[in-house]
């Protein structure tokens, strides 16, 4: 497993939404100033989550798959499967860094990610993520509470992704997404590329540390 001397790396598997959204929150409570920042990489069964901007109409047909409203920025969206779910859990106070700047960094480590695979990527200034060809592979949402943060994003590698078309992604109407394995050309899983996100995460994160 990729170990970084800054953070823990926490690898939880398969499991469900509410159960880690409530860990983080209780991780984020019980935390002071000398406690070590952690990244959690975790795959969710299917669920759709609200965000606190999220709007009823933007998920219109949810099915059988449930529906949890989160307390991360951002509207609603989908994670499943196949689909890798990063939570950084920083003290930014500490980190001295912004949550813009968070957030730049993500997308940032998710652009450094695609490219061993041919793939170019970038973000959109108006819409939170990272998007091939105006697709979007990877979705973001955060929150900060007590200088701290928790949520984080979500990489879409080798999953079903027809439940997205279910719902209008973050709330664009007619946004299409897109994963890895339709752009890169090797087979590709959760498993396989973790250890190169995390690469790019951790450089991203605590490079002005080095």
């Amino acid at each position: 497993m990729y170990q970084h001397p800054s953070c823990t790396i926490i690898e939880l598997g398969l499991k469900d939404y509410a159960q880690v959204w409530a860990d983080m929150r209780a991780f984020t409570d019980s935390r002071n100033a000398e406690s070590a920042d952690e990244i959690w990489l975790v795959e969710h069964p299917s669920v759709y989550t609200q965000g606190q901007a999220g709007k009823a109409e933007h998920l219109f047909n949810p099915g059988e798959i449930p529906v949890v409203a989160s307390d991360r920025g951002g509207q609603v969206t989908y994670h499943g499967p196949g689909q890798l779910v990063v939570y950084p859990l920083l003290d930014l106070k500490r980190l001295k860094m912004g949550v813009r700047e968070l957030v730049t960094r993500l997308e940032n480590s998710v652009v450094d990610f695609l490219l061993p695979f041919g793939i170019e990527s970038a973000p959109k200034a108006d819409a939170p993520g990272v998007y091939v060809q105006g697709k979007k592979i990877a979705s973001l949402g955060l929150r900060v509470r007590k200088g701290c943060s928790y949520h984080g994003v979500a990489i879409n590698i080798d999953m079903e992704l027809a439940p997205f078309k279910n719902i209008n992604p973050c709330g664009y109407e007619g946004l299409q997404m897109t994963q890895l394995s339709e752009h890169a050309k090797q087979n590709v899983s959760v498993a396989s590329v973790t250890n190169g996100f995390l690469s790019s995460l951790t450089h991203n994160l605590f490079k002005a540390e080095h």
